[in-house]
C-alpha cells in the first residue's frame, strides 16, 4: 500500500505541470470542460458496468445542480483561468493545501466541530501563509493578473468544500463513480459551451488542433489524473481510512513546487517557500485536528473529485 500511496502522490503532483501545459495552447475553460465531459462519461459507463446506477429522488436533483454548479462549473472554471497566471506549484500548494482547511472552518462554522487547539493552529497557519504569499502584493500591487489568479485559485479551493458540504447526503446513498460521473459529466458540458460562447479563442480551439503537447496533458489528467489515481485512493481510503490517505494533501504539493521548478523553471524565493510550508502545516493541521465529520467529508470531497487536477 505505500508503493500505491507514493504512485497516487507523484501522479497527483504531476497533474499541475499537464495543467499548466494543456492551458498555454488551449482556452482553460474550454481545456477543463472537455476534459470532464469525458472523464464524467468513462465514470457513467464504469458505474452502469458494476450496476451501481440508480434513480435520483425528486428532492435530490436540486442539492445536485447545486453540488455540479459549486464542484465543477465555479470550481474549475476559476482554477484553470488561475493557473494562466500563477506558476503551477503555487496553485497546488494553494487548491491542495486550502482544501482540508476549508473543510475544517466550514465544520466549525456549522457547529459539527469544535475550536481546540489543532484546529486553531490549522486556521492560523492558512491565514498566515496567505498573509505571507499575498500581502505585499495587496498592498502594492505589481503583477495585478497574478494577484487575480491567486484570488480565483483560492476561491475555487472555498467553491469546492463548500460543495463537498452539500454533496455528503448524496454520498450516503449513491456511490462514488456514479455520483462523480453525474456531477463531472453536466458540469462538464456547461463549462464547454459556456467556453464557446464567451472564453475567447474557444470556437477555434473546438477544432481540436492542439498540438503533441497539450494533447498529452489532456491525456495524462483523463487517465492517470482521473481514473489510476481514482482508483488508488480508493484502495487506500479501504487500507488506511480517510485520514491518513488524506495526507496526500501536504505530499502532492510538494511534488509540484519541485516539478515546477525543475521542468518549467518557475522561480521560488524565499517569501514563496515560507508561505508554501506555512499553507502546509495548515493543512497538516487540518487533517490531523479534523473530527469524523470533517473526516467524512474529505473522504467525499476526493471521491467527487475524481477527474479534478488532484
Amino acid at each position: 500500500m505505500r508503493g500505491l500511496f507514493v504512485a497516487m502522490c507523484l501522479i497527483w503532483g504531476t497533474t499541475w505541470l499537464a495543467m499548466k501545459v494543456g492551458v498555454a495552447s488551449v482556452p482553460p475553460v474550454f481545456f477543463a470542460g472537455t476534459r470532464f465531459v469525458v472523464a464524467g462519461l468513462v465514470l457513467l459507463l464504469l458505474a452502469w458496468a458494476r450496476g451501481e446506477t440508480r434513480r435520483l429522488a425528486r428532492r435530490e436533483w436540486g442539492r445536485l445542480a447545486l453540488v455540479q454548479l459549486l464542484m465543477v462549473v465555479l470550481t474549475y472554471a476559476t482554477l484553470f483561468w488561475g493557473i494562466v497566471h500563477v506558476p503551477s506549484g503555487l496553485t497546488a500548494v494553494l487548491d491542495l493545501a486550502l482544501t482540508p482547511v476549508c473543510l475544517l472552518g466550514f465544520g466549525i462554522a456549522l457547529g459539527e466541530e469544535h475550536w481546540s487547539l489543532s484546529r486553531a493552529a490549522a486556521l492560523g497557519f492558512g491565514f498566515v501563509g496567505l498573509a505571507v504569499l499575498f500581502g505585499p502584493q495587496i498592498a502594492a500591487p505589481t503583477d495585478l493578473f497574478g494577484l487575480l489568479g491567486a484570488a480565483a485559485i483560492v476561491f475555487s479551493a472555498v467553491a469546492y468544500s463548500l460543495g463537498s458540504v452539500m454533496a455528503r447526503p448524496l454520498t450516503r446513498s449513491t456511490s462514488a463513480t456514479f455520483l462523480s460521473g453525474i456531477t463531472l459529466l453536466p458540469g462538464g458540458l456547461i463549462l464547454t459551451m459556456g467556453a464557446l460562447a464567451l472564453e475567447p479563442g474557444a470556437p477555434e480551439a473546438a477544432q481540436f488542433h492542439w498540438g503533441w503537447a497539450a494533447w498529452g496533458g489532456w491525456s495524462f489528467l483523463v487517465v492517470f489524473g482521473s481514473l489510476i489515481a481514482f482508483t488508488a485512493y480508493l484502495r487506500l481510503i479501504a487500507a488506511w481510512g480517510a485520514a491518513r490517505a488524506g495526507s496526500y494533501a501536504y505530499v502532492s504539493p510538494v511534488i509540484a513546487v519541485i516539478i515546477g521548478v525543475l521542468v518549467l523553471g518557475e522561480p521560488i524565493g524565499w517569501r514563496a517557500g515560507l508561505g508554501m510550508a506555512l499553507l502546509l502545516a495548515a493543512a497538516f493541521c487540518s487533517l490531523q485536528a479534523a473530527g469524523p465529520n470533517v473526516r467524512r467529508r474529505a473522504q467525499g470531497a476526493v471521491r467527487a473529485r475524481a477527474a479534478g487536477p488532484g
